[in-house]
């Protein structure tokens, strides 16, 4: 019986977390279908007759935001910095973990160390040397978020791969596999759980992120959190409110559903890379 009320008192723990996490994305949608008149003054009330519009907000919202452009640059930008960061950041932590000597120790403290730098304290000099290098662009930024990404999907793969027994690649060489055959036939197939959990990530992760996209791509090429809070913001301060939920509602629906196919991978993924080894 004790052991039963504390399940009990557990779940309802739980479902209150729930609810007070849920409860912002919920008055999101439901405000999304509210006219931008009333979203101020009744924030928390549900549609009714007079304050229900349809799909009017989100009609407005994807003419005046260019989501659709700016949605094929998220896209690109997550999707190719993410592959970047899985698989140069997995060839890293595979080789720091089994190379011997002082200057790999050495350098996975540098990775570690770029975890606890704030990025406020090098924006203006990553601006400037971005800059000077011809980055600003959706293909350049994508070492620029490889850069940022790294420590921690480094520290994360390579305590992986410290629990990896090292006769899978000794059998591996042994039946005439080099480096590369080994690392991508047996040793990333292995890997795959950990690397799904530092894919979703690094995914939510660059999909939301407005300030990176925001100094580097400046408003010329806005991803979708910069081309949201562009477009919704009116003249002398005034915003539309109602275009701004909708935009918000289509901007997490695709991380949402990124988040709950690889949900499962997530926290066996970060448990095995923080405790094995």
């Amino acid at each position: 019986m004790k052991t039963r009320r504390t399940n009990l008192m557990l779940i309802a723990l739980l479902l209150l977390l729930a609810a007070i996490f849920l409860l912002p994305v919920l008055l999101v949608v439901l405000n999304s279908f509210k006219s931008r008149l009333y979203i101020s003054a009744a924030p928390f009330a549900l549609p009714d007759g007079d304050t229900f519009v349809g799909w009017e907000n989100y009609l407005t919202g994807l003419r005046s935001a260019g989501f659709a452009a700016a949605f094929g640059r998220s896209v690109f930008i997550t999707v190719g910095s993410v592959l970047l960061l899985v698989v140069g950041c997995s060839m890293t932590a595979w080789y720091l973990a089994r190379a011997n000597g002082w200057w790999p120790k050495i350098l996975y403290l540098l990775f570690v160390f770029s975890m606890i730098v704030p990025f406020q304290m090098v924006m203006y000099t990553m601006t400037y040397v971005v800059g000077q290098l011809e980055l600003d662009s959706v293909v350049g930024i994508l070492p620029v978020y490889l850069g940022f990404g790294s420590g921690l999907t480094v520290f994360i793969l390579s305590g992986f791969v410290r629990g990896i027994p090292r006769e899978l690649e000794e059998a591996a060489m042994m039946d005439g596999a080099g480096p590369l055959q080994t690392f991508f036939r047996v040793i990333f197939p292995v890997m795959r759980p950990t690397a799904v959990t530092v894919s979703i990530l690094n995914a939510m992760w660059i999909w939301n992120d407005y300030l990176l996209p925001y100094l580097v791509l400046g408003t010329d090429q806005k991803t979708i959190p910069v081309a949201i809070q562009i477009a919704m913001q009116g003249a002398y301060g005034s915003t539309d409110y109602g275009g701004l939920m909708a935009m918000l509602v289509l901007a997490i629906i695709p991380i949402i559903a990124f988040y709950l196919i690889g949900q499962k991978y997530i926290i066996s993924g970060v448990v095995a890379g923080a405790v094995k080894g």
